[in-house]
């Protein structure tokens, strides 16, 4: 599948079908970093500084020099082909703020969840809400710096069935959230086909 070759282009008017996918996962783990690397668009989001207030509620371990937080959802988009556009929501990822996952859920297509294999219990609870959903998903490894586990490894601790793609990604790299973006179509595609045979 070819992505539009041309960037921060405005909306094709032979566009007709926007598919909505979600990216969700832990605090700090890329979201943000993903929608802004890979929309075509002017990115909205809704990210704030971090105050005093949150001390004692969100935990920032392991996320140090971290100072704004998603308080809300970023909204990016992506032009597929002649007619097919992503358009991208990522989730807040602090548990204070799930609450308003549902209704990012609401007429998504497919999710990503963005992993940090050194929190990787952080998404846990994005993956047990998507399966109860039903909604169908992959999940990209975030890479910060050396990774200290393989796929597998992270798909044993996460308890992820073999059918669920998994994929190391870089989501301050464009071409490399496109990959990831690529894969869940593909994975959408491929579950389409098994259900019709």
């Amino acid at each position: 599948m070819d992505f539009a070759t041309s960037d921060r282009t405005p909306l094709r008017h032979t566009a007709s079908d926007g598919l909505k996918i979600v990216i969700i996962g832990g605090f700090a783990v890329g979201k943000t970093t993903m929608v802004r690397s890979v929309s075509e668009i002017r990115p909205l989001n809704t990210e704030e500084t971090m105050t005093t207030a949150g001390i004692g509620v969100d935990s920032t371990a392991g996320v140090g020099g971290k100072t704004t937080t998603t308080v809300a959802f970023d909204f990016g988009r992506l032009t597929l082909n002649e007619r097919m556009v992503l358009y991208l929501f990522g989730a807040p990822g602090q548990e204070r703020f799930w609450f308003i996952w549902d209704q990012l859920f609401s007429g998504c297509l497919g999710a990503i969840v963005l992993v940090d294999s050194r929190r990787i219990e952080d998404c846990w609870y994005a993956i047990d809400r998507l399966e109860e959903q039903g909604t169908p998903f992959v999940v990209a490894r975030n890479v910060f710096g050396v990774p200290r586990h393989d796929l597998q490894q992270v798909r044993e601790a996460l308890d992820l069935p073999d059918e669920v793609p998994m994929i190391d990604c870089d989501a301050r790299d464009r071409e490399c959230s496109k990959e990831v973006l690529v894969r869940l179509v593909q994975h959408l595609h491929e579950m389409s086909l098994a259900r019709s045979r």
